[in-house]
């Protein structure tokens, strides 16, 4: 009886080694093959990334060719305007185009969307949109800081070039330095104003 039950044990037990090894060899492969798949999927897009900035990048080269950046030189009317945290030192020269370059780039390009109207908008108001070229480096603040630090100083540019202008820039406002600030944080407020929730007990 005992050497049967050992026998009946022993095949118990080579049966379950071989059903494990099989599940084992089994789950490996299955391993295996999704290791091959998450491989050939992150090598893909990287490629396809890659030729996507191509495009672009050759997309933009030609739409802004570099012989086309307007070269300043000659005499010029220098400014200064600010905005919040913003400064912008703004160079007017005479006998231009209308062009206007910020921080190396064209002002389109620099301020997306509305911002290269608000700095043009003195340029507008006294009919000189046209006849000057503007040279200006903008520091700090955020894109609307930026921008109306820009127009700030170019309004100021034209004060200088005709002190007749002043009427019409002054009624717009262009020319008042505008001094809201983001006012700073107090001591023991969790803002500028805005206090800690009251607890009567």
């Amino acid at each position: 009886m005992e050497t049967k039950q050992k026998t009946a044990k022993e095949k118990k037990t080579s049966v379950s080694t071989a059903v494990k090894e099989k599940k084992a060899s089994a789950s490996a492969a299955v391993k295996a093959k999704k290791a091959a798949t998450v491989a050939k999927e992150k090598k893909v897009p990287v490629v396809e990334e890659d030729a996507e900035v191509k495009l672009k990048a050759e997309e933009v080269a030609k739409e802004l060719p570099i012989t086309e950046v307007v070269k300043f030189s000659g005499e010029y009317i220098k400014s200064v305007g600010r905005r919040k945290t913003s400064v912008a030192q703004v160079r007017m020269y005479k006998d231009g185009k209308g062009a206007v370059v910020i921080n190396g780039k064209r002002g389109s390009q620099f301020f997306v969307g509305d911002g290269i109207s608000i700095v043009t908008e003195p340029l507008k108001a006294t009919g000189h949109v046209r006849d000057l070229n503007f040279s200006i480096i903008v520091k700090g603040g955020g894109v609307t800081g930026q921008a109306e630090a820009c127009r700030h100083g170019v309004a100021r540019a034209l004060l200088l070039l005709d002190p007749l202008l002043k009427e019409s820039l002054k009624v717009n406002g262009f020319l008042t330095r505008d001094p809201r600030k983001k006012e700073r944080k107090k001591p023991g407020l969790r803002g500028a104003r805005k206090a800690p929730q009251w607890s009567k007990r």
